[in-house]
């Protein structure tokens, strides 16, 4: 974020430039995007905000039939949220200048509502982990601010004309979590970077420091050293302090020190009544701790340097105060911190637990707290009390299963949340009353409904761990609200981790799949070319009806193991997964089968979004979420994107509202329009191809080769308007051609790079080194599409030029195509079915002609129809004239988008789905794709007919 001067002189000079301005339907994306980024220091603001998502509810009215009983009539209403942030739970009801905020609106069902109002209605429509924290109702020049923390409060309100001095009451906007959380993280972080300090200096002690053995041991002692140090600050030793002064005692003697570790380990694994009564008072206070962590398989300890010491005594024990860890966050940065992989990659992993929710609530946590609402509206208390007994029985009856379980952060996650869950229950029990009498054990959560699989042995003793810290901290809550000291040592429960390779592992001697509910997790991040050979083995072995193994994300070998297991059983499953299996060929190679063979449906989906999985290198990655069943299993299906909450009939493959459709390469265009190819490959050896500066340098020295020059264009040089030039000698005169020596240079120098080449094909190119190696030239004006455009732009910046441009094999050409076809490709419709269908390179769209394009169903517009699209791509390019300095970049920048060129796309927009048949005023995106979908399958049907 801006530093505070900072931040106050951007929101001054925001302040000032909007003064005065202010349209809801042309400036408010503007004007927030702008607010985030220049005030706020959100980086791709773009990225953090969305808007205009649609939501779907019910408005009913009382009809009345002339009965003693008015009729209860409902009617489905399409709503749209003016602007929500996901990261912070804000939504945003924006309204004109000068409209008057409180005053009430009357809306299309007749009802008077105020924006804020209006506010609340949308986020009712949504589940509970996407409703808003804040509300914002806002008309440009006032901010009114509503914590739903605070129901019924009156807003705060800010000024825009105060914005300089109270810009930090908007900070809410980009906090991304409460004070608690944050500070939990940063303990947790500051831990992963203690424990890495000192298993550095451990490691340097031991004699053999790359052995894999004593890595083993090096990770094993570090373990038992944080459960120590968790234990002495969380009060589970007893005396506060106790595992520091215990060793304090032996500080000045290195040797001394190695031999009080050993025999308290010793010590911690035995029961009272095994331990030798003259034991020293120092070690015999210490509790037994049982679960296996300190079990007396050896471990080889090194000997102990007075770093060590001063680390573990000073730094790690006295200075830091361990109770305050996340155990989920931390057990994560644990794991990444000691394992050696990923200490080599650099920087601490973990996966946020705002993430983890996005895969655990819509899979069951949203359900359990709509199940707890519902009692807790119940008015008798003797009902509701049986009832919360009751549901506290369900919530120690489930059972949870994570096939790559990694450090267990899932598993941590949902045992942390049950648990608060049954809290919440305790409390409305016993209502801080003490019980007394008897012997009372409220807790019926436990972590052994929780099991894993784990190929990496460390990280399953890490997992189990961090189970071990959340049993730790929730027990504690649990006694401040019953008012009872309960017993966390000796470990009474265990979490049912096993290491293994979950792919050949059989998970039914890991957890009865009568005795399971769920399934979860986030398998290894591994694309399908990237995957080796083990791995490529595993896939081929669990998915042997796959048509290309080695073209699927190894995550498909969780999908299909899991939906082969859970087959005839109500046990529903979600995963984490690169967004590549809902996209391209894939969609065919994975969904086909685990849709028609396996029997399985998608019960909700998360389309494709980042997943920051780092703490210092934020490496992000673009996921889905898919959560399936059995078609036996009936639930309310959801689709989210972004903020957008969706109730959906059916969803596909494609995470897509519409019917099972297969989208496999075609080599033929389905609705008979003009091929689409990629432009000219070169294998020159870059001898052919020439910057700027090149350019200008070769015809000051030979003036006469100007004559063999053109303009050439790769996606890059297209968008951005990159000056690039080639020696384009298609029917090169030779007399002419022998006058220009630097030229026949280059020349020579392309069939020397050719002859080198290792590829057969590109040797035998070295007899024609005048030319490009695949000559895909149009002979006539075209079409020019890139390959790959950023995700960020509403429409995909594409352009007719003139046949003398060259373009690359990064630029996809239709040749004889004019403003019809260019009309109906930059449209919100194809872009739709674009997005939907296309690959990603990261987050980038990656176009492909023969699954995108020649799958695309075209419109069969009627003559007045046609002219009105070609009036409309005329107006496209007019408005892109008005600024002719400017790239396609820049124009399609949603920052910098000219109002003149947003406002034609718009029209463009129209005509074309009025072409279609569709309502341009109320379809959304996904309806539009789904109808898309239904013509395509008719399409392919049809073809199919004829064919035969």
């Amino acid at each position: 974020m801006l530093k505070q001067a900072g931040q106050q002189r951007a929101a001054k000079a925001f302040a000032e430039r909007w003064f005065g301005h202010g349209y809801e339907k042309g400036e408010s994306q503007r004007f927030w995007m702008s607010l985030l980024n220049e005030v706020y220091g959100v980086e791709h603001p773009a990225e953090f905000i969305t808007f205009e998502e649609q939501t779907k509810g019910k408005i009913f009215t009382e009809v009345n039939t002339g009965t003693e009983a008015p009729s209860i009539h409902s009617k489905t209403t399409t709503n749209f949220i003016d602007a929500y942030i996901p990261a912070t739970h804000v939504m945003i009801e924006q309204k004109s200048l000068n409209k008057d905020l409180r005053r009430a609106i009357r809306q299309s069902d007749g009802s008077l509502l105020t924006p804020f109002q209006q506010a609340k209605r949308y986020a009712s429509e949504l589940p509970y982990s996407q409703r808003p924290r804040w509300i914002i109702a806002c008309n440009f020049a006032e901010f009114h601010i509503y914590d739903m923390e605070k129901p019924g409060g009156e807003p705060e309100v800010v000024l825009l004309k105060d914005l300089e001095q109270d810009y930090y009451r908007l900070n809410f906007l980009v906090d991304t979590g409460d004070e608690h959380i944050q500070k939990e993280m940063e303990v947790s972080l500051q831990a992963g970077e203690l424990v890495g300090v000192l298993y550095n200096a451990l490691l340097k002690q031991y004699q053999n420091p790359d052995d894999d053995e004593t890595l083993k041991d090096l990770n094993v002692l570090s373990v038992r050293l944080v459960f120590c140090l968790y234990a002495e600050d969380a009060g589970l030793f007893g005396k506060h302090g106790m595992f520091h002064d215990y060793l304090a005692r032996y500080q000045n003697d290195t040797g001394m020190f190695r031999d009080a570790l050993i025999k308290l380990f010793r010590v911690l694994d035995q029961k009272p009544e095994e331990r030798d009564p003259y034991l020293d008072d120092s070690l015999a206070a210490f509790p037994y701790v049982n679960g296996g962590l300190f079990s007396n398989e050896q471990v080889v300890i090194p000997r102990i340097s007075p770093e060590i010491i001063d680390i573990l005594l000073n730094k790690a024990s006295a200075d830091f105060d361990w109770s305050q860890i996340s155990p989920t966050i931390f057990g994560a940065v644990f794991e990444s911190t000691l394992n050696p992989e990923t200490r080599r990659a650099g920087g601490m992993h973990y996966t946020s637990i705002e993430n983890i929710h996005k895969v655990i609530d819509p899979l069951f946590l949203d359900d359990l707290c709509e199940e707890l609402e519902e009692i807790k509206s119940i008015g008798v208390l003797k009902t509701r009390n049986a009832k919360l007994l009751q549901f506290q029985e369900k919530l120690a009856s489930l059972e949870f299963l994570d096939p790559a379980a990694g450090s267990g952060n899932f598993l941590t996650e949902t045992y942390l949340s049950l648990r608060r869950i049954e809290n919440e229950i305790l409390s409305l029990l016993y209502k801080n009353q003490m019980v007394i009498g008897g012997v009372f054990d409220p807790i019926k959560v436990s972590i052994s409904q929780f099991h894993g699989i784990e190929i990496n042995d460390f990280a399953v003793t890490v997992a189990k761990t961090a189970l071990w810290i959340a049993e730790s901290q929730m027990m504690k809550e649990t006694a401040g609200i019953v008012l009872q000291d309960l017993d966390f040592l000796p470990l009474k429960t265990n979490a049912n981790i096993v290491e293994g390779n979950a792919l050949r592992l059989d998970w039914e001697d890991v957890v009865p799949k009568e005795k399971l509910d769920y399934i979860m997790g986030n398998p290894p991040f591994v694309g399908g070319m990237w995957s080796k050979g083990s791995q490529r083995d595993d896939i081929t072995l669990v998915f042997p009806e796959c048509k290309k193994p080695g073209k699927v994300d190894y995550v498909a070998g969780w999908y299909v193991k899991a939906a082969k297991w859970i087959q005839g059983t109500q046990i529903r499953a979600c995963f984490v997964s690169t967004n590549s299996i809902t996209q391209g060929q894939q969609v065919w190679l994975l969904w086909e089968p685990m849709l028609k063979q396996f029997g399985m449906k998608i019960d909700f989906g998360y389309r494709t979004f980042i997943w920051d999985s780092e703490a210092s290198l934020k490496a992000h990655v673009h996921c889905v979420i898919v959560g399936f069943s059995d078609t036996s299993v009936s639930t309310n299906k959801a689709i989210y994107d972004g903020t957008n909450f969706k109730r959906a009939s059916h969803i596909n493959g494609y995470l897509a509202d519409a019917d099972d459709v297969f989208i496999v390469d075609r080599k033929d265009q389905i609705s008979g329009m003009p091929p689409m190819h990629m432009g000219v490959m070169a294998r020159d050896g870059g001898h052919l191809i020439m910057d700027e500066d090149e350019y200008q340098e070769y015809i000051k020295q030979e003036p006469q080769g100007k004559a063999f020059i053109h303009r050439y264009m790769m996606g890059r040089e297209l968008i951005h308007n990159i000056p690039r030039y080639c020696f384009w000698l298609v029917g090169a005169d030779p007399v002419l051609l022998r006058k220009c020596s630097l030229l026949l240079k280059r020349v020579d120098l392309v069939r020397q790079a050719r002859l080198e080449s290792s590829a057969k094909e590109t040797q035998k190119l070295a007899d024609t080194p005048t030319l490009f190696a695949q000559l895909a030239q149009p002979t006539q004006d075209f079409l020019a599409f890139p390959k790959v455009s950023s995700e960020r732009r509403s429409y995909i910046p594409i352009t007719l030029l003139d046949k003398d441009v060259i373009v690359g094999d990064m630029v996809y050409v239709i040749e004889n195509a004019g403003l019809f076809e260019m009309a109906v490709m930059t449209s919100n419709v194809h872009n739709a079915w674009m997005r939907t269908v296309a690959g990603r390179l990261k987050s980038d769209y990656r176009y492909s002609n023969t699954i995108v394009y020649n799958n695309f169903p075209w419109p069969i517009p009627t003559d007045v129809q046609k002219a009105k699209i070609e009036q409309t791509a005329q107006a496209i390019l007019d408005a892109r004239a008005l600024y002719p300095a400017a790239s396609l970049a820049d124009l399609y920048d949603p920052l910098t988008m000219p109002p003149e060129l947003r406002k034609a796309h718009q029209e463009n927009d129209k005509a074309v789905m009025t072409a279609y048949g569709f309502n341009w005023r109320t379809m959304t995106s996904a309806e539009c794709v789904a109808e898309l979908m239904k013509m395509y399958q008719k399409l392919v049907n049809s073809n199919k007919e004829n064919e035969r």
